[in-house]
């Protein structure tokens, strides 16, 4: 962004020849680094979730749009309407109202007249626009004024150029200052969809945006000095293939209509060639709109809550993705409404995961060493190191992306600190907190910690909250305990560990071998209690000769080596089974032909403070679980809803593993309860309440700056002397115009 700022503020002085080279020079090295997105990104095809068609069961929308950059343009907008109206063609033209023309009455009457569209192209075509929200405001005051007296419906920032936050300030119906892909322009994040898509706003207000999908005629032609219009071609046959919008934004300032060719022109035969094309080779296959047409079918055919946003999320995880039900449901949530998703993975080698798109998500990994919790300085040193690659990949994925939203994902606290360069460039952040830190601090290291160090830790603790722009806790407990010494309650939600039926499904059981196999799904750090689990079940292997004990907690080589000699004390080789983090879809498998759920917790403040969303896991599969009462697991389930049994005590643990081996009667009792307790808690209010939490921390705010934001519903439209279908009486806006008012503000000539 500095860059580009310097570029502009130095470009008035700079010779033309020496600006064209530094962006071909430029545009050749991006060309190689983007060859996988562009002109095709594969991902951007894929079809919105509800997505209705388009308009008579046409193949793709064709839709032109062109930006009057100054008065060599505007004196060539009657010979390019000319040029579309032969072909059967109607297209939006969008002018700078204070630039260096101004707009006469008698060309945006003759545009009506003949049913071409207007819209306005920032409000002046210098790359300000969006310098500083004070200064946005006030000229979004301009703009506004603008698009009242000219009966616009849509906007186009200038340089393409987008801060789609701040246009909510407009009151138009669309805006079109993005793109699929185009890694040549200024601000090269593209947003990766051939299709239209909603900007929601505050109080349900928003606007659809309207991405263009082929390469813009100067960067075509004078940038990367392509002597046809094969990129095209291409492009419009592939998004044909695929059912989305071909918009073309080209400018008349660069058409030359007759003679040579200036040194920033090209053929206008290249433009009308494509026309031909579009029209001869898709006959009758796509619907040639404005604009204005394309968001009102959006608006009218795609109800509120099945309109595809399309915001950038970016999720941060230690746990290895495939097997993670939380951080799944979280991505897949948003990715099924039609938001981009990519999640940054921390794992080790030994949890290497392949990086790449599964379920709409894009993956990405950041190499950890192995921690060594045994030594303080050793672990400070490698989180260090962590720390220092995430801020590094981060970085590196917002200049790319340029994400609406960071979500960090139980992580260590200070790894919130490595989206700071997402943070300072407008992301938001979303800290998801499921240990107190000073606790898992002293705990992790067998350390006691004195009224002085605890106070210290704490106040440590409390500063990725504050840096954080909102916080996740799974249960009231955790929201009281931080609301106090870190964050207000509004910037804290309550998200409980809901399961998603669809990607968590309930599957019969297929175990047809005898025995009795208990499932444990812990964890190898010291605070796990999996050294308790393996105890209790040596009794239990007393008793119950053929039981057996699998305990899925990270790589088995590892687990083997950590529990060895407690296994091999015990004499419980071959019995006491170790496997892997297993994707969530063989999980499903696992669980549904477990006995036993296991779900041991430790008998201290960590013990007392956690939420094991494992729980619910089993219970959906009709499993009974066994869990300690301490703290939280108290509050959240009774007596016959799980089988408790106090936390640390192995011989309780055991005892409580034979009551439901040897009472049917429980164990039947058990399952019914968990089925009813499932019924209760389903991902469906979780889904609502994320997805809304979201989108309101992704809205920028300008409640301190200018006037009071302009509220429109999705059913608020703009008008012309007539009302638009699907828009609901009272809620309109007084907009109005009549035809006879063709004032300009500034004085057209």
């Amino acid at each position: 962004m500095l860059i580009n700022r310097a570029y502009y503020f130095l470009k008035p002085i700079m010779p033309w020849h020496l600006r064209l080279a530094l962006r071909r020079w430029r545009a050749n090295r991006r060309r190689r680094v983007f060859a996988d997105i562009w002109p095709i990104d594969a991902n951007a095809a894929g079809t919105p979730p509800g997505w209705p068609g388009w308009p008579g069961g046409k193949r793709f929308a064709f839709v032109l749009t062109h930006d009057v950059e100054g008065s060599k343009g505007l004196s060539r907008v009657e010979q390019l309407m000319k040029l579309e109206v032969k072909h059967g063609f109607r297209s939006s033209l969008n002018f700078v109202p204070e630039g260096e023309y101004r707009v006469a009455d008698a060309t945006r009457k003759m545009l009506d007249d003949a049913r071409f569209e207007v819209g306005v192209h920032g409000l002046e075509h210098d790359g300000k626009l969006y310098s500083s929200k004070e200064g946005f405001a006030a000229k979004a005051e301009r703009i506004n004024q603008y698009l009242q007296r000219w009966n616009c419906s849509g906007f186009r920032s200038p340089l393409m150029q987008h801060r789609l936050g701040w246009l909510h300030r407009l009151d138009v119906e669309y805006d079109a200052s993005t793109f699929d892909t185009d890694p040549f322009e200024p601000q090269p994040d593209g947003v990766g969809t051939v299709f239209p898509f909603w900007v929601p706003g505050p109080h349900g207000s928003g606007y659809v945006e309207l991405p263009y999908t082929l390469v813009q005629d100067f960067t075509l032609f004078k940038i990367l000095e392509e002597h046809n219009i094969d990129l095209w071609k291409r492009k419009v046959d592939w998004i044909a293939g695929n059912g989305g919008m071909v918009l073309v934004n080209t400018h008349p300032d660069y058409m030359c209509f007759e003679g040579r060719p200036g040194r920033d022109e090209y053929q206008v035969v290249h433009y009308e060639e494509l026309l031909r094309y579009v029209r001869e080779k898709y006959d009758g296959l796509y619907w040639a709109a404005s604009p204005r047409e394309v968001a009102r079918h959006y608006c009218e055919q795609v109800p509120p809550l099945s309109r595809n946003t399309r915001r950038k999320i970016c999720i941060v995880t230690s746990a290895p993705y495939k097997a993670d039900n939380s951080v799944r449901v979280y991505t897949e949530t948003l990715a099924a409404r039609g938001d981009r998703v990519d999640v940054v993975n921390i794992s080790d080698s030994q949890h290497h995961q392949s990086e790449g798109e599964v379920h709409g998500v894009t993956r990405y990994r950041v190499q950890r060493p192995k921690y060594d919790e045994c030594n303080n300085w050793v672990y400070a040193w490698r989180s260090l190191r962590v720390l220092v690659s995430l801020s590094m990949e981060l970085t590196r994925l917002h200049k790319r992306n340029r994400y609406d939203v960071i979500h960090i994902y139980n992580m260590p606290d200070c790894f919130v600190f490595a989206a700071w360069y997402p943070k300072l460039a407008g992301a938001k952040l979303i800290r998801d907190l499921h240990n107190v830190s000073a606790e898992l601090v002293a705990k992790k290291f067998h350390t006691k910690l004195s009224a002085s160090s605890h106070g210290f830790f704490k106040a440590v603790a409390s500063l990725p909250l504050r840096f954080a722009d909102h916080v996740i806790v799974p249960t009231k407990f955790f929201s009281e305990k931080v609301n106090a010494p870190a964050i207000p309650k509004e910037r804290c939600s309550v998200l409980f560990g809901h399961v998603d039926h669809e990607m968590f499904p309930c599957k019969a059981r297929t175990k047809t071998r005898p025995g009795f196999v208990i499932v444990c799904l812990g964890g190898l750090q010291s605070h796990q209690s999996l050294d308790i689990a393996i105890q209790a079940f040596d009794e239990v292997r007393c008793n119950t000769p053929d039981a057996e004990l699998h305990i899925y907690a990270g790589p088995p080589g590892q687990m083997r080596a950590f529990m060895s000699p407690l296994i091999q004390t015990l004499g419980l080789e071959g019995v006491v089974k170790f496997y892997a983090s297993t994707p969530v879809a063989e999980m499903v498998e696992v669980i549904a032909n477990a006995d036993i759920g296991l779900v041991p917790v430790p008998a201290d403040v960590l013990g007392a403070e956690a939420y094991a969303a494992k729980i619910i896991e089993f219970m959906t599969h009709g499993v009974p679980v066994i869990t300690s009462q301490a703290g939280i697991g108290g509050l959240h389930y009774e007596e016959g809803d799980v089988h408790f049994c106090p936390a640390g005590d192995s011989r309780a643990m055991s005892k409580a593993m034979l009551d439901i081996i040897n009472n049917r009667d429980l164990h039947d009792s058990l399952v019914k309860r968990g089925y009813e307790y499932v019924a209760c808690n389903t991902w469906g209010s979780g889904k609502r309440k994320y997805m809304d939490l979201v989108d309101s921390i992704s809205i920028e705010r300008f409640d301190n700056i200018g006037n009071t934001l302009p509220v429109r519903t999705d059913h608020q439209t703009k008008t012309n002397a007539r009302s638009v279908p699907g828009v609901v009486a009272g809620q309109v806006r007084s907009m109005t115009i009549k035809l006879n008012d063709r004032e300009s503000i500034a004085g057209d000539k």
